[in-house]
Parts: structure tokens; sequence; C-alpha cells
């Protein structure tokens, strides 16, 4: 059995678990004021549960037979409990991480930032390279690619490709870890979260089932879009000296909400030509795609198009930069707040000269 024709099935297999939960059904049915109720017995709970834990079980055993073989024992690819025990504490930090550092002085990490985007910078490159070398040569194309399971040497390099495509899904999660050990707490806001989130664990399942064909697509844009996104906070993290060229910041926004309207296009394209590829993934990823649209084009708006008054205009317009360009890198207060005590200091002194000579202009 192809991996499209037991995707296919899935509702029927479904159906057949539903059948599965409700056999043995013990329900008591009693009158009460013209009124009939039925009550499920607690033992009768009990079995439901027990044969939906069951079904869920051997649903998902029947799902190994029809995944890629080639990247069963591949690094996290044998089941998906690692992933989501990753995944877990990375919730788990985003709840105990703002406890720790609430007392603590934010961290600076200046030269990791560097390193950690710069790196980043060169993962995304090599992914888009790779993904765009083996395409090429493996003939792919760009409105509907079949998944090819075979050992050809381009569809294997396809394949490895994606799965550091999904690798660099859980290294970001350090995004958030350095928002939190730096106490950029308002930069932890929900699409940040959900957009890490849901990236890596969801990457798993198309890693473990649909390693080519049509998924190259959506990685290749997105590879080549994080080049350009850590090249941006790996500058910023350079400091004051490269942040005030660095204008292009909205652009980059602008540019992954282009990538969504292009994902639902190429999607609703391959489902159009009735492309050889899970059309329940296919849904799945439009309905996906949606709420970014939705998460970002609000975070576009909160950012840079929502009106201010006018007498707040100048002022927040530089607090603003300040704002952005410190949630990058978190030298910005450090250094303004050294600056602004010296020249603090330096009124108080002079103040009594101050007073002298206005008495004498008025005298």
């Amino acid at each position: 059995m192809s991996i499209f024709t037991g995707m296919q099935t899935i509702v029927d297999v479904i159906a057949v678990c539903g059948v599965f939960a409700v056999r043995g059904l013990h329900l008591h049915t009693y009158h009460s004021n013209g009124s009939v109720f039925t009550q499920m017995s607690p033992a009768t709970t009990m079995e439901v549960v027990t044969h939906f834990i069951n079904d869920t079980i051997e649903f998902y055993k029947w799902t190994l037979t029809i995944a890629d073989k080639r990247v069963a024992k591949w690094p996290l690819m044998n089941n998906p409990l690692p992933t989501l025990a990753i995944s877990t504490s990375y919730l788990l930090f985003l709840w105990l991480g703002p406890k720790y550092m609430k007392n603590r002085e934010p961290f600076q990490l200046r030269k990791t930032l560097i390193v950690y985007n710069f790196s980043m910078v060169f993962l995304n490159f090599f992914i888009f390279k790779e993904l765009f070398l083996a395409a090429r040569s493996a003939s792919y194309s760009y409105i509907c690619q079949p998944v090819d399971y075979s050992e050809d040497p381009n569809e294997v390099r396809v394949a490895g490709a994606l799965w550091w495509y999904f690798i660099s899904k859980g290294i970001e999660y350090l995004d958030t870890v350095f928002f939190i050990l730096r106490k950029k707490f308002n930069q932890v806001t929900f699409l940040h979260v959900y957009h890490h989130c849901t990236m890596f664990t969801l990457w798993w399942i198309g890693i473990k089932w649909v390693a080519g064909g049509q998924s190259f697509f959506g990685a290749h844009m997105n590879a080549g879009i994080h080049v350009l996104m850590y090249l941006y906070y790996g500058l910023a993290s350079c400091g004051p000296k490269i942040q005030k060229y660095l204008w292009w910041k909205k652009y980059l926004t602008i540019i992954q909400m282009v990538q969504f309207h292009v994902t639902i296009g190429h999607t609703a394209l391959s489902l159009y030509v009735n492309c050889d590829f899970p059309h329940w993934m296919h849904y799945s990823l439009i309905c996906y795609a949606i709420t970014f649209i939705i998460l970002f084009g609000n975070f576009y708006y909160q950012t840079y198009r929502r009106q201010l008054p006018r007498r707040d205009a100048s002022s927040s317009s530089k607090a603003g930069k300040g704002l952005s360009n410190g949630a990058l890198n978190g030298l910005s207060k450090a250094n303004n707040g050294a600056l602004m005590g010296s020249k603090e200091e330096k009124p108080q002194e002079n103040s009594g000269r101050r007073k002298r000579k206005g008495r004498a202009k008025r005298d």
C-alpha cells in the first residue's frame, strides 16, 4: 500500500475506531418529570477510555507501516517522543524562565547572540542551497511533485535537507530562551510561541511520512527568508554602529506575509491539478497558513500602521527605534542608562551658577 492510498483511508480507520470505542456500552435510561435521561456507568466509561487508547495505539502502529523507511533510523525520527519532550520542555521553560529571572539582572549575551544568529544564517543557507541543487538535479516540478521514496541519491539528498530544516526549527527554540534570559518578556508573544512550537512539532510529521515531493517548496522558501531574518538579527547584535543602517526590519514582516500567501496559492494549485500528494496535508497547510496571515497581519498593523497621538509621534518614533534595537541585542538600555547618568550629574553641579547668572541679569 502506498502512503497516498493509506492516508486516504484514515477517515475509515477513525470510523472503525469509533465502533470499537462504543462496543459493549451499558447505558442506563431513567425518567424524571417527563424527561428521559441516559447515563453511562463508571465501569463502561473506563472501558470506552481503554478501547480508545488501544485503538489509537493500533492506528499509530498502522501509520508506521506507510512511513518513509529512509528516515526511520535518523536522529529523532524513530518515534515522536523525543520531539514532544523537547517541545514540552520549551513550554515548561516559558513558564519557569520568567520566574527564575524575576529578581535577577538580565544577561547581555552579546557575543552569544552574534555567534548564534550568524550560525543560523549559515545553516539556513545550507538548507536552501541543498534543496535547490537536489530538486534541480531530480528535475522537480514547482507545480506538482509526488514523493519518491526510492534510494535515488537526489531524493535522499532532498530528504536530508528537509531533515536539517526540521532540526533548525528545534534550534530556533533558543530565540525564546535568549529573550527570557535578557528579560525581553514583551517579545515572547503568542505569535512567537505559536510559530516556534508548532513548526518544530508538525515538521516531525512531515519528515516521517513525506520527506520529499511537495514538502520541499515551503521549506525551500522559508529557509531563504530565514537567511535574511537571521542576518538582520546578527547585524543588530553587533551594536548601535550597525543598527542605524538596519532600516529594513518591517520589510521582513512583509516578506513573511507574502510567503504565506504564496504557500496558499501553491497548495491550492496542487489540489486543483489533483497532485499525487496527501490531500489532507494540503488542506491542513492552507488552514495553518491562514492563521499565520492573521497573526502576522495583526503584528504588522500594531507595530507599523497603528495611528499615534501627534504630540507623542516624534518621541514614540525615537522610543520605538530604541525598543526594537534593544530587543535585538539587549545593549541599548544599559548604554543609554550610563549616558543619562553622566548627563544628569552636570545640571546638579551647575544649578547654583545658573541661578546666580539669572539674578545678575535681573539686577
